[in-house]
């Protein structure tokens, strides 16, 4: 650790407050002092690479190889995911992970190949060792996907974590996706990439890096194929991405590459290949399934910049009513807590929370309430002398718990990485419940300290229980916050059984999909931000994350009123539609930029209404195959590169298209249109893909494309379901999944299934059954037909 975040915590003294200022200057002293003493001194290294293949172990779908100076244990999962890992790395234990790694597929096998290497063969894969240790990964035809280079250690002579690297090469036409929620994508560009959570202290805009969720995941896509890989360690590191450049018919490419350099931990390492869908059904068979969410949070949520009372919600509720503004959820922020404990309410700003929960749950809207993992030091309050109890605080190498900084001034941190602790943890919600809160949003999880700059709060040499293995905060660091929402979301399981929990996180790692969402952050405010909460939204929903959404509105500064509804029309397309007043500028309700934006909000939030039951269809598609809700134009179509470029539209499923508008003064913007029949939904006027074309974007609305053929489960003019089909081009059909849901327990409701085709000069919705056809569960609205002259 360098200096650097001390200098940051002395500027920050007039940022934050003297009191607030001095005692982040404090901390970081302790943290210097702490990682001085904790770690071990840096000395000589001594580099090593694998050497040449010795001998071959085969085993259940792959097998050992050992070099003359490492060993390489490969196989390949009955999922189709293939796994690798160097000097003994076995995939468990790991946090990424959901339950036991998947057996090894007994029909594969290691097998001799040629120039003294070894290969397995697989269904979907192929996967060459060479003789001096790289690992290339082909498709069954034999062409190369992934080609990994044998890979470098920088031992400490006298022991000690072992530094690494990793080198692989993709083909000229590859684009990079992933590595977490990144403001500069959704496509990853020349650079280096951080693999360290961290909050920047201020909104976040394109370019900023790291993020507050990062993960080691990359989605690769090429017109040999789609490929995901996962280098699953948490330890501090760096990616390091060069795109290719093709010979232009001189046969002279350059291969993309990807450099990873790690400080510690093992180079273990999962691939999937295939089309994206299948892709992520792998991926989320291995890391789990993501969490459902009650209805009522893929609604309309707001969070206000400082309710300083009861009343103050309540005026905003009212002003919601008064305006005609749908309403789910209102979240509380730090202001609703006792200034001292974590987990209690503010009983003079808030005497009577259980009776306003109770008031807004009648109305349709519940209550969330942000959590923190800090927690003040207040000997004599219940939480931290509960805490002090249960030894459950963050100790650091010398025993003595860590001091940080949280939104009470000095803080220490539970050890989340602790069974007992993350048990102890989850049982405190029940104050929280009590006090009638339906969901909870954390925040300040990466660990990061309460300043202006969010620097972190934990000494690297910090010690971790890493359930039951032990090791420092080196590589405990980036799970903090996953663990803390596996602490919520057990908890809450276990206290509200009847109940989908709604758990959203800032942090977070793979995996973290399985305890809830993510919101993106302090998306910063301006039109850069736009592009940045989308890149975020579109990134985590190709690692397997995909409830997410940004704040719409802004984190700083003021959104002119153009920004502020470009903003609400594109964040009501996302997963997590959360509008929020500045932090800084305080109140920004949607009545608040004038008459005529409120007449074009009201539009905005009819329409997020009136796709509510979609959203609730993807979320159990989601549940099911891992397929996001938002997803890249390519998702369907990974061969067509014009697609693969395009990064300022996005499908929402399978049905729409969505084109926002991110930049001022637009009302005409250029769209690309994936293959088949699209129908603008304004105008319902057809075009056929693939193609670019004009679209009218006035300040009202963005475009909207619907496909051809699509089923749209939505809410009718009377709030009852109704489905919404698309038809198809003529000579074509369609059809599309409903998953009709109850809102809140955990049933599996069926997956209706709906077909349409041309009859004549008729479009005709059947229901498949398992005897057949049968009627339709609701009523039918038929569009686009006059694109072909029919009837429904």
């Amino acid at each position: 650790m360098d200096g650097r975040d001390l200098v940051r915590s002395v500027r920050s003294v007039g940022s934050v407050g003297a009191a607030q200022g001095l005692r982040t200057v404090r901390a970081a002293w302790r943290r210097r002092r702490a990682d001085a003493t904790g770690l071990p001194p840096r000395g000589p290294v001594r580099a090593r690479v694998p050497g040449t293949v010795r001998e071959v172990e085969p085993g259940v779908g792959g097998g050992l190889v050992r070099f003359g100076r490492s060993e390489l244990r490969i196989f390949v999962a009955v999922n189709g995911a293939v796994f690798w890992g160097w000097d003994g790395a076995a995939p468990e234990p790991s946090y990424a992970l959901a339950g036991r790694c998947p057996d090894p597929d007994p029909r594969a096998a290691l097998e001799p190949d040629k120039d003294g290497g070894w290969r397995v063969v697989a269904e979907r894969v192929t996967v060459v060792v060479s003789r001096h240790g790289a690992v290339e990964v082909l498709t069954p035809g034999g062409v190369m996907l992934r080609r990994d280079l044998p890979p470098r250690w920088w031992e400490p002579v006298g022991g000690g974590a072992a530094r690494w690297r990793q080198r692989s090469e993709v083909p000229a036409d590859a684009r990079f996706f992933g590595l977490g929620g990144r403001a500069a994508g959704p496509r990853l560009r020349d650079g280096a990439y951080r693999l360290w959570n961290a909050a920047p202290g201020r909104a976040a805009g394109l370019g900023d890096d790291p993020p507050s969720l990062t993960m080691p995941v990359q989605m690769v896509v090429a017109d040999a194929g789609t490929h995901l890989v996962f280098y699953d360690n948490s330890w501090d590191g760096t990616v390091t991405l060069r795109e290719g450049a093709e010979g232009a018919g001189s046969g002279h490419d350059r291969a993309g590459t990807s450099e990873l350099r790690m400080d510690g931990g093992p180079l273990r390492c999962w691939v999937m290949v295939g089309a994206p869908a299948r892709v992520l059904l792998a991926w989320a068979s291995l890391t789990g399934a993501p969490a459902l969410p009650p209805a009522w949070a893929l609604g309309h949520h707001h969070a206000g910049g400082a309710f300083g009372d009861g009343e103050e919600v309540r005026r905003i509720v009212e002003g919601y009513r008064e305006h005609g503004l749908p309403l789910d959820a209102v979240h509380l922020g730090v202001d609703h807590f006792d200034a001292r404990q974590v987990f209690t309410v503010d009983q003079e700003r808030f005497p009577e929370l259980p009776v306003l929960a109770d008031e807004l749950r009648r109305e349709g809207i519940r209550l969330v309430s942000v959590v923190g993992p800090a927690v003040g030091v207040a000997p004599g309050t219940t939480v931290y002398d509960e805490g002090v109890e249960r030894d459950a605080f963050v100790r650091d190498a010398s025993g003595e718990v860590v001091e940080g900084v949280g939104w009470s001034g000095d803080a220490v941190f539970p050890d989340f990485t602790h069974p007992r602790v993350r048990a102890w943890w989850g049982g405190l919600y029940t104050e929280r419940l009590a006090q009638g809160f339906a969901g909870f949003w954390h925040s300040m999880d990466e660990p990061t300290s309460f300043t202006a700059f969010g620097e972190p709060t934990l000494p690297r040499s910090a010690r971790h229980a890493l359930d039951g293995r032990g090791g420092d905060h080196r590589e405990a660091h980036n799970v903090y916050g996953l663990c803390m929402a596996r602490a919520a979301y057990e908890g809450l399981r276990e206290r509200t059984p009847g109940e989908r929990p709604f758990v959203f996180s800032r942090s977070g790692w793979a995996g973290v999909q399985r305890h809830g969402g993510v919101w993106s952050g302090e998306v910063m405010t301006g039109w850069p931000g736009l592009r940045a909460a989308l890149s975020l939204v579109l990134g985590l929903g190709l690692c397997g994350v995909p409830h997410t959404g940004p704040d719409v509105g802004g984190f700083d500064g003021e959104a002119s009123s153009e920004l502020y509804l470009r903003g609400l029309q594109l964040g009501s397309y996302l997963p997590f539609f959360r509008t929020r007043a500045g932090a800084r500028t305080g109140r920004g309700e949607p009545w608040e930029s004038g008459a005529e934006v409120l007449g074009h909000a009201r539009v905005v939030f009819a329409e997020r209404r009136r796709l509510l039951p979609y959203f609730m269809t993807l979320a159990h598609l989601a549940r099911r195959t891992g397929a996001p809700y938002v997803r890249p134009l390519w998702w369907s179509a990974p061969e067509e590169r014009a697609l693969r470029d395009c990064e300022d539209a996005f499908l929402l499923g399978d049905c729409l298209l969505v084109a926002p508008v991110l930049a001022p003064g637009v009302d005409r913007r250029a769209v690309q249109l994936p293959r088949g029949r699209w129908y603008d939904t304004a105008t319902e006027r057809a075009y056929d893909g693939p193609a670019r074309v004009w679209a009218d974007a006035p300040l009202g609305r963005i475009p909207v494309f619907a496909r051809g053929g699509a089923v749209l489960p939505v809410l009718g003019e009377d709030g009852g379901p109704e489905l919404e089909v698309w038809a198809p081009a003529r000579g074509r059909t369609g059809g599309g999944l409903v998953v009709p849901d109850a809102g809140e327990g955990w049933g599996e409701p069926e997956t209706e299934r709906y077909t349409v085709r041309w009859s004549g000069p008729r479009v005709v919705v059947g229901r498949e059954g398992e005897d057949g056809g049968v009627e339709p569960s609701c009523p039918v609205r038929v569009r686009g037909v006059g694109a072909d002259g029919g009837q429904m």
